[in-house]
């Protein structure tokens, strides 16, 4: 393994542990005190979306001045769990690392309690949200800890892979509840011959082709341990009518409306990982030609040959961190690293150099004036470190 790679990782697993894997997250503006202290701010959807716009956005970290603690973050710690499992993986199979397997046998132990205690409480299985206030445009407020069927995803995969490597029945019990969680809690839309899920269990909550294939995939992972049909028949259903709204160039569109379309890259790759899931543990190929067509579009069109990666299939900027990690995931979920070794090698190397930072930590995103370098733990170190881990553990 290239020297400078190894270190580069080591120095973001430093970062990370030095501060027991919590930060900043780009939408935790309303967790500031000072906007806490303002009743009547609170109050208003305007100036909540104001408030998180702003701070997302701003190349300067206003966090400090703004009093917003840095904290844990259920998704964020499924990353990094998922992330060690995958690194006592690579150390089983003699990748030499500044770790040993003892050491990542016990921070896959605190993670996944840690992972178990984030839990949001009330529901008909296991369910994770984001610790922070979410305003979605000026019509819809997700409180904190409101479940979501995102971040549950993140953590059934990573407590299901704490489980293999610990054989803890509490973490894969925790795991397989979340299907009850999906099919009791999340609503039902139809949409052409299947239906999708909400994204959280909120009346009134849209209905997406990326967490209905998130919802899948729990139940894909679900139905691997308990063999319950009814798993794999929602989960199938579901997949039908996402794989009917794919286009025939392989891609999907995001949004509500034709101006708010777009097609971009780190959504396109949580499709490909959860439809090849669905595909792997069910032993289902009928999307098979949909997984194909999806990923031609996807390495063709979101990466150019030195490495640099895009968000959108027709422009560049911005280029935010999730598009380079994301691609690790995909090659190694689809089993493609040795056909696209030298892409692979390339993102790595132009990410490394263009967007970590000495200290360690990945930037959020580089724009073509003003790009925001800060860092934040769940949507640019986590998710970095888990698709690192997915790089090493790649190596026979």
């Amino acid at each position: 393994m290239n020297p400078l790679f190894e270190g580069a990782f080591e120095k973001l697993r430093s970062y990370c542990e030095s501060q027991d894997f919590g930060g900043w997250d780009p939408y935790d503006g309303l967790n500031s005190k000072v906007f806490q202290a303002l009743p009547y701010f609170k109050r208003s959807a305007f100036c909540r979306l104001v408030v998180i716009q702003g701070f997302k956005r701003s190349p300067v970290n206003l966090r400090r001045i703004a009093f917003v603690p840095k904290e844990h973050n259920a998704k964020g710690i499924a990353l990094f769990l998922s992330g060690y499992c995958n690194l006592y993986h690579a150390l089983q199979k003699g990748i030499r690392l500044d770790i040993s397997q003892d050491d990542c046998l016990e921070k896959i132990h605190y993670l996944a309690s840690l992972l178990l205690s984030l839990k949001s409480e009330g529901y008909s299985g296991a369910c994770w949200g984001y610790n922070f206030d979410w305003q979605a445009r000026r019509i819809f407020l997700f409180p904190k800890n409101t479940p979501t069927v995102v971040a549950t995803s993140f953590a059934v995969s990573a407590l299901c892979g704490a489980y293999e490597i610990t054989h803890e029945k509490a973490y894969l019990e925790e795991a397989l509840s979340a299907a009850d969680f999906v099919t009791n809690d999340l609503h039902r839309t139809e949409c052409g011959s299947g239906f999708l899920f909400s994204y959280s269990p909120l009346p009134g909550n849209d209905t997406v082709f990326n967490a209905s294939l998130l919802g899948s995939k729990i139940l894909s992972i679900c139905y691997r341990y308990t063999k319950n049909e009814e798993y794999r028949l929602l989960a199938a259903k579901t997949i039908e009518a996402c794989c009917e709204a794919q286009n025939k160039d392989g891609s999907w569109i995001y949004g509500m409306l034709p101006v708010q379309a777009w097609i971009d890259s780190f959504h396109t790759g949580y499709n490909l990982e959860a439809l090849q899931t669905f595909q792997d543990l069910t032993g289902d190929h009928s999307f098979e030609e949909n997984i194909s067509r999806g990923f031609d579009f996807y390495i063709s069109n979101f990466f150019l040959d030195d490495g640099i990666p895009k968000y959108y299939h027709n422009r560049m900027y911005p280029i935010d961190i999730h598009c380079p990690g994301q691609l690790f995931v995909v090659l190694s979920k689809l089993n493609k690293f040795n056909e696209w070794e030298e892409l692979a090698e390339n993102v790595m190397n132009w990410t490394l150099e263009n967007m970590q930072d000495k200290k360690g930590y990945f930037y959020y995103q580089i724009k073509p004036r003003f790009s925001a370098k800060i860092s934040y733990m769940r949507w640019s170190n986590a998710f970095m470190f888990n698709a690192i881990s997915c790089y090493l553990d790649r190596w026979d």
